[in-house]
This record gives C-alpha cells, structure tokens and sequence, in this order.
C-alpha cells in the first residue's frame, strides 16, 4: 500500500540524507487518548489500562502514516503549516493496521481480554487502533515496530529504508523554498526510483494537488 508521512523540512531532509525514518513512541503521540481508548467506569481497570500503556511505551514504537496527502490541515499541523515536505511509502498491506474512528468510546470487554483467543486478541487490537472521530481526517494508518529492531540515535529510534519501507514519493509542501537540484541531491542514487512533485492547493476544491507547471518550481 502506498501511504504518506508528513514532516518539516528540516527532519525530512535528514530522512531522505540519512535514508531512515524516525519511530514514534507512545508518550510522543500528541493525542491523549491514544492507547486508552476504551472506557470503563472501573477505577481499577482505567489503572490497569494506564500499566498497560506504560508497559507497551518501553518495548512499541510505531510508523504514522495517512492513506494520502490531499488534506490541507494536516499539512498545517504536521508539515510546518505547508513548509514542508511528504514521504510516500510503498509497506506491505500485512503489516498495517487502519486506525478506527469513534464518536464514543468503546467499552473495554474484560473477559474476552482474560479468556484470551481471537476475541482476546481482537479486543486488544482496540487498545492500538481506536481514536475519536475527529481526528478522521488523517487516515492513519499504523505500522507498529518492536523498539529492540529499531536503533537508537540521540534518544530517538529510527528505521531504515528498505524493501518494506520503501521510499516512492516525496512532495513538497506549497510554500516550501526547497529547490529541486537540492532535493536531487538529497535523493542521490535513489532519485531515479523516487517521484517527485511540488504541491499546490487546487483551483476548484480544498485540496492539495500537485503543481504541473514545471516551470513554477525551479
């Protein structure tokens, strides 16, 4: 599946250089209901959830992605209010996990957790996947990656490129001053595998769109 990455300039230019992509952790999510999803009236099944999440934060990490990059909000909010830049993926289908949205909580099915099995494992997935539906607009997807197979650079974990995290596009926000001999070379020997394209916002819609005109990106 094809999915997208947002990120300011700055990161992203170190991305595409170092050819690596940073791994999320869970207390880095900037939504707080992440991985606390499901509600319950219970004061100590809200605590165990709490050990839960804490427990998952030192050994997941996790690749947030959308399904495309035509939302002009999230390249405000994640790509330095459109000064940025997006990478796109090729990850294979299996190891993505779609984001589910919801007006309302869940209610956490305890016993099928304890029980174990598919309903188990399933009820669990709620845990990693369920957020509210305002947050729609994303749609994310999730790749979550063991934290031991990621490495560690100055506290932060990081994947490389590679077959399953293969590197195909990489669009360049509209108000974004990056120059396309610069790109080039941040791209080096990968850049005849790489689409690339300067973004605009579209004449008809509110979307982003990608610019056509050659000559207005030099």
């Amino acid at each position: 599946m094809r999915v997208y990455h947002f990120t300011n300039l700055e990161f992203g230019l170190d991305d595409l250089r170092r050819k690596r992509l940073k791994v999320a952790t869970i207390s880095d999510l900037n939504d707080p209901f992440d991985f606390l999803a499901l509600g319950s009236s219970d004061r100590g099944v809200r605590k165990a959830l709490k050990m839960v999440r804490a427990t998952m934060s030192s050994s997941m990490g996790l690749l947030c992605f959308s399904r495309n990059w035509a939302n002009p909000v999230q390249w405000t909010h994640y790509s330095d209010g459109h000064r940025g830049i997006c990478l796109g993926f090729d990850v294979p289908d299996e190891l993505l996990k779609n984001v589910r949205y919801q007006k309302r909580r869940p209610a956490l099915d305890m016993h099928a957790i304890e029980s174990g099995g598919a309903n188990g494992i399933k009820e669990f997935e709620k845990l990693l996947t369920v957020k509210y539906d305002h947050w729609r607009y994303e749609q994310e997807v999730r790749n979550f990656i063991p934290l031991r197979e990621a490495r560690l650079d100055s506290n932060a974990y990081f994947i490389p490129f590679s077959p399953i995290l293969m590197l195909r596009e990489v669009i360049v926000g509209y108000r974004c001053e990056l120059t396309r001999a610069t790109l080039t070379k941040q791209l080096g020997r990968t850049k005849r595998d790489v689409l690339t394209s300067k973004a605009r916002l579209s004449f008809r819609s509110f979307r982003v769109v990608p610019q056509r005109d050659e000559r207005l990106w030099s």
